[in-house]
């Protein structure tokens, strides 16, 4: 079989499975997999490895006490190639609490399938594992093709990086199958993000017959939340946000402790230091005497900087995209992804493979049904092209 009856009967299968798609991502969102729930998360794993194994692909598990585990689906090349490979990623976990698929299961209204982690991004999940079964039925591409189905990235990916990290530094290509933008664009590059916890201390007392002898926690991190505000920078895209805030016991007692939780969003790597260094500075600075504060980083990002590599690839994505009937560019995010630890490794990356979406962590949350299908077969021509010798 050619190359082009290869595609062609390769994007046919595809276009023959839509209603298997959507019966996969049903059951997907409607598994709750919250980060930190390990059980929950690999409930997720279990029925896309169910899915694998009825399709011949094999899978293997890379264990977690802590978190899921990671799944790592392979399609062998056709002709026993040892080129390195490329490879489809996307993460199982959702920002959404236990409970959430019940108050609110999948639902299809119109054009649109709502429910708690449908873009974001368990439909990128279904398209990975669709592209994986059909190139097994195929007889494989010209390259090993390896599917990374990750646990914990929407808390950075604190189990996960490794293996993004190991996988990606041997592959020839990576493709992340977060959801599409609104527009239809792909993603190009993405800021870097560090997600940190604050904690200051300072002295309890009786807030009406000693408040002098205390030292408030609470004033203490209410002036590093405001300074910690104050390094934003809007021209260099360079974000800080305090998301969480608590300190204190009870109304009538100069507060002891006090906590914040906040991000920082950046460019490039220069700017990481440079904005690590001024936090450092904050976290030092006794705004009230007598107080002390520390600060922990509880996981990391890093930026998605599209090199020429990956700007090629991309290239081969929109020529996918126009063989299979749409328009379609890359833009530059804002919001961090497992691609940053893959493009940074060296591979070359495109990201936002999946479908069109939008509100992505609400209520809101959509993906746009009749984007599946054609982004789906312009992905697994970019997987084919990607991993031609």
């Amino acid at each position: 079989m050619n190359a082009t009856d290869f595609e062609a009967s390769l994007t046919t299968e595809l276009e023959a499975s839509g209603e298997d798609m959507l019966a996969l991502l049903e059951t997907l969102v409607n598994i709750d997999s919250p980060s930190r729930d390990k059980a929950a998360v690999d409930a997720v794993g279990a029925a896309i490895r169910d899915f694998l194994d009825v399709g011949g692909v094999a899978v293997e598990a890379v264990a977690n006490n802590t978190f899921g585990d990671v799944l790592r689906a392979t399609v062998p090349p056709r002709a026993g190639s040892n080129a390195p490979p490329v490879m489809l990623m996307g993460h199982r976990d959702t920002v959404f609490p236990r409970g959430e698929a019940e108050r609110r299961p999948f639902r299809r209204d119109g054009e649109r399938a709502y429910g708690p982690g449908v873009g974001d991004m368990k439909c990128g999940l279904v398209f990975n594992a669709f592209i994986l079964r059909a190139l097994k039925r195929h007889g494989g591409a010209g390259r090993e093709v390896v599917g990374l189905f990750t646990s914990d990235e929407e808390i950075g990916s604190p189990s996960s990086r490794a293996v993004i990290e190991r996988e990606a530094a041997r592959a020839a290509a990576v493709f992340n199958s977060e959801p599409a933008r609104a527009s239809g664009n792909v993603v190009s590059g993405r800021k870097g993000g560090m997600f940190f916890r604050l904690d200051v201390h300072g002295k309890a007392a009786h807030s009406g017959a000693a408040p002098g002898t205390g030292v408030s926690a609470i004033d203490a991190i209410a002036q590093k939340v405001i300074a910690i505000h104050r390094l934003a920078d809007p021209e260099r895209q360079i974000s800080l946000n305090v998301g969480v805030l608590e300190g204190g016991d009870v109304i009538n007692k100069v507060a002891p402790h006090a906590r914040a939780e906040f991000d920082l969003r950046y460019v490039a790597g220069a700017d990481r230091l440079e904005m690590l260094d001024k936090i450092a500075e904050i976290v030092a600075t006794e705004h009230l005497p007598r107080s002390r504060a520390e600060l922990t980083i509880l996981s990391e990002f890093l930026p998605f900087e599209q090199s020429e590599a990956s700007r090629a690839l991309m290239d081969s994505y929109i020529a996918a995209a126009a063989d299979v009937g749409f328009e379609v560019s890359g833009v530059f995010s804002g919001g961090c992804a497992d691609s940053g630890f893959a493009s940074a490794a060296g591979a070359p990356t495109v990201c936002g493979t999946g479908p069109i979406g939008a509100g992505f962590h609400t209520d809101e949350e959509y993906i746009d049904l009749a984007s599946m299908m054609p982004r789906v077969k312009a992905l697994a021509l970019a997987v084919v092209r990607a991993a031609q010798i």
